[in-house]
């Protein structure tokens, strides 16, 4: 008998007849749509960083198993990107683990830490992988959800402090959030972090956007009172680099939580990336002004695909963070994403997702789209000129 929460895993798995990213992308292919997603950059990431992945290769680092923990150059540099971003100081040796991308970080991390039966709280809409990890793990899916409100999606401390039980185990915490593009405040952050000490709770922080905020600097939840000792921090270097392929990922946190992610992490992949963990360590250490260039290029593309959706007759919740646009439909005649999403690339030869696969009762994202921004600006600019197009005035 399949429970609610494996009903949940199947729907995201089936509504397509497979996920909804390759569904979406293979009708991108066989349309000739633009595809704007699943959030991978349609460019590769700086030169020197692939110079860097080349020379590893020629000089025979990595090509076999590294480290089961990765290699030690960047574990450093992991540990040093910690405390020349937020001052938070982490032992190479003992207190980070270099993963295969986040998304083994995430399912290593709540293998290890969540037991049968344990509740685990996390941000709906969520990234999709979260649902399937939890329910291997044997947990229960708790979801609070992020609400429209004032041109964005924002979090009720109210909501997620109730959320809470004597069977919770861990907060999942997605910031910047895909798919919706919140950034959490200090103020969300600091009341997150009083109700983990509070209640004793483990933290999973998925950091991977932590470099793509467009407002403001982003706050990590560990550097907050009581929270060094309780939080595992997930990063990655295929957002901050765009090299999504070579799927280079890392946790963070106490000598006790990283031991138990590795001895769940060593049952999955083992080893990975091990040319491409030389060259991140080099992109880890890249000068300032990368991060601020790609931060400026992305809010630009943020823009040119917001400002065209808007012209479309979309209503447009413009994120403050992350790859990603969440806009909705209803103000187009429309109220069903699947639908929405199936019709658009014969309609105006795009290519988006529907918000309800990230939801636990799709209704609840029913009436809005996910498209991502990190494209070439003539791609969105075609892309903002054939939603135009499709949905121009009076053809609603």
């Amino acid at each position: 008998m399949t429970t609610g929460a494996g009903q949940a895993v199947e729907h995201r798995l089936s509504a397509f007849g497979t996920t909804i990213f390759a569904e979406m992308s293979e009708l991108a292919a066989r349309t000739g749509a633009v595809n704007l997603g699943q959030g991978f950059p349609d460019t590769d990431g700086p030169a020197e960083i692939l110079e860097a992945a080349v020379r590893a290769l020629r000089d025979g680092r990595g090509n076999q198993y590294p480290p089961g923990a990765g290699v030690p150059e960047l574990r450093a540099a992991v540990a040093e990107h910690q405390q020349y971003w937020y001052g938070l100081t982490y032992d190479p040796d003992t207190e980070v683990l270099v993963t295969a991308g986040a998304t083994e970080a995430i399912a290593a991390t709540l293998l290890a830490l969540v037991r049968p039966g344990d509740e685990v709280i996390a941000l709906e809409p969520y990234y999709d992988s979260y649902a399937a990890c939890i329910e291997m793990a044997g947990g229960t899916r708790v979801p609070v959800t992020l609400r429209p409100h004032e041109g964005a999606f924002r979090l009720d401390l109210d909501e997620l402090r109730d959320a809470v039980t004597a069977r919770t185990r861990l907060l999942l915490i997605n910031t910047p959030h895909n798919p919706t593009g919140t950034v959490l405040g200090h103020h969300e952050l600091a009341a997150i972090a009083e109700l983990a000490v509070e209640r004793d709770l483990l933290v999973v922080m998925d950091e991977v956007y932590e470099h793509l905020v467009f407002e403001g600097a982003y706050v990590p939840a560990a550097t907050l009172p009581g929270m060094r000792e309780r939080t595992v921090s997930i990063g990655s270097g295929g957002k901050t680099f765009s090299f999504t392929g070579w799927k280079v990922g890392w946790v963070t946190a106490r000598p006790e939580l990283v031991a138990a992610v590795r001895s769940a992490k060593q049952y999955l992949t083992y080893v990975s990336s091990g040319p491409f963990q030389y060259a991140v360590a080099e992109a880890l250490r890249m000068p300032d002004a990368y991060f601020r260039a790609l931060r400026d290029d992305l809010r630009v593309k943020r823009d040119v695909l917001a400002v065209g959706l808007e012209c479309a007759g979309f209503e447009v919740f413009r994120p403050a963070g992350t790859y990603f646009v969440t806009a909705d439909i209803r103000p187009l005649g429309a109220s069903d994403g699947f639908a929405f999403c199936r019709d658009l690339p014969g309609r105006a030869g795009v290519v988006a997702i529907p918000n309800g696969a990230f939801y636990d009762v799709p209704s609840r994202g029913a009436p809005f789209v996910r498209f991502a921004f990190c494209k070439q600006v003539p791609v969105l600019e075609e892309a903002v000129r054939r939603l135009g197009s499709g949905f121009s005035r009076g053809e609603k």
